[in-house]
């Protein structure tokens, strides 16, 4: 079975515009319900937990009624992490989890992503099922059978308690200053809580949400405002979260930004020396840097790449039994720990192993030189095909010949946005450069 609805992190869209609607929301609140109840049996539960965004109110209220009307009790978490949604799933025996939340993209949008009830993101074929539901008639449960929702005030709680043990025993932040800057996100309260509790001397920053300013430049992906922070209150390290707290970023005391390979390539080779990297492999996306695959070779280790999505990610790592994986966009998968990427976990890793080593965070982000890397993004209009297109072909055969021997280009449609996106690696900047904007050239032109 196919997916139309569902892209690579569950489904997503401008908010109250197709298929980001209450009407929808609602049938998939059934739909889920439903699938999840095939066995007629009671006492079957649902968290949902959402980000900040001020439409997550209205996405929250109709996945609730679809979810009732299938006989489905619903446990509502309000803002936390979307990691804390896999966990909860799980600690708390529900049997379906669902996150309200667009990650990193800006307010307007949002999306609706589901966990099983192992705490990992569902299957590509559950989604198709899901969406076939949908297609068809969702038999309502009898009126004595309606479920209830309640809010729970521990969920978030219970999430930082959590955390909090993934933190090594004997260690202590006492004396670190830590910038954290939370997107005005799931995590604006969460994460500078559990910092301080450890003994962090903490700087907030994007933690006064107002529905509307969630990675307002600000978190992952606008870590200029947490680099300006560093600098000014003298801080060892800062931490940039997104939207939902299931990416992160590394900023060194000179406000300079590390990618999740540069964390990945750090915590394997840690996790390799202490005996715990499974399989001596890590799993990472196809978007990864070459820099960071000679790493690993050069110690033994082998680099396992997906497609892009840390589903995908997660999906070989429990394939293969691997424990460690990750995409360069900061998605950091630690199954010791968590179902999914967890970026307040990976934050808590990064800064273990500066208090264990004595060492600043400029050393401990520059574990490789990266190969040149250049990523352009080409929107296009819905219905458009220009990948298709014979002449954007051409373009793409002939520029793969050039650089052939000499670095990779890789071009895909995005899972989440109306894009094209061209990355190609190259030594030769020129020839990098050349090939990336030929190829963005005739994209363009096709849409």
């Amino acid at each position: 079975m196919t997916r139309k609805l569902f892209g690579t992190d569950g489904v997503r869209g401008r908010a109250n515009s197709w298929p980001m609607t209450a009407e929808l929301a609602l049938k998939l609140g059934a739909a889920a319900g439903r699938y999840f109840r095939r066995d007629g049996s009671a006492a079957h539960r649902v968290v949902i937990g959402k980000d900040t965004r001020l439409s997550g109110y209205m996405l929250e209220n109709a996945l609730t009624a679809g979810f009732t009307s299938t006989g489905m009790n619903v446990l509502l978490l309000g803002p936390v992490p979307t990691p804390a949604v896999g966990y909860l799933t799980r600690s708390m025996r529900a049997d379906v989890g669902v996150m309200i939340s667009a990650s990193h993209n800006p307010h307007q949008d949002n999306g609706i992503k589901f966990f099983g009830p192992d705490g990992f993101k569902l299957s590509d074929a559950a989604e198709a099922e899901i969406e076939t539901m949908i297609e068809g008639e969702i038999a309502p449960a009898k009126p004595e059978n309606i479920g209830r929702a309640k809010r729970i005030e521990d969920g978030r709680g219970r999430y930082q308690e959590f955390v909090k043990t993934s933190f090594p025993n004997g260690l202590r932040l006492d004396g670190l200053k830590v910038v954290i800057d939370c997107a005005n996100g799931a995590a604006y309260r969460c994460a500078p809580e559990v910092l301080w509790e450890l003994g962090a001397e903490v700087i907030p920053v994007g933690t006064a949400p107002n529905g509307t300013n969630i990675n307002h430049r600000c978190g992952s992906t606008h870590t200029e405002t947490a680099a300006e922070a560093v600098v000014a209150h003298g801080a060892h390290v800062g931490i940039s979260l997104d939207g939902d707290a299931d990416r992160i970023m590394i900023l060194d005391e000179a406000g300079r930004v590390a990618d999740g390979d540069q964390i990945m390539a750090l915590l394997a080779a840690r996790w390799a020396e202490d005996g715990r990297l499974n399989g001596g492999a890590l799993v990472a996306t196809v978007m990864s840097n070459l820099g960071l695959e000679r790493f690993l070779q050069g110690r033994g280790l082998r680099l396992e790449r997906t497609s892009v999505g840390d589903r995908y990610v997660v999906e070989r790592m429990r394939e293969g039994g691997f424990n460690l994986g990750g995409e360069q966009s900061g998605h950091i998968v630690m199954t010791d720990y968590a179902t999914t990427g967890d970026g307040l976990v990976a934050g808590l890793q990064f800064l273990a192993e500066m208090v264990r080593t004595g060492r600043p965070a400029s050393e401990l982000t520059r574990s490789f030189a990266t190969v040149p890397q250049m990523l352009k993004n080409v929107r296009f209009t819905a219905g458009a095909r220009p990948l298709e297109v014979e002449a954007v072909q051409e373009v793409i055969r002939a520029s793969e010949q050039r650089i052939e021997g000499l670095g990779r280009i890789l071009i895909r449609k995005s899972g989440t946005e109306p894009l094209i996106r061209v990355m190609a690696e190259c030594e030769d900047e020129a020839l990098l450069a050349a090939v990336v904007d030929e190829i963005v050239g005739a994209v363009e032109a096709a849409v």
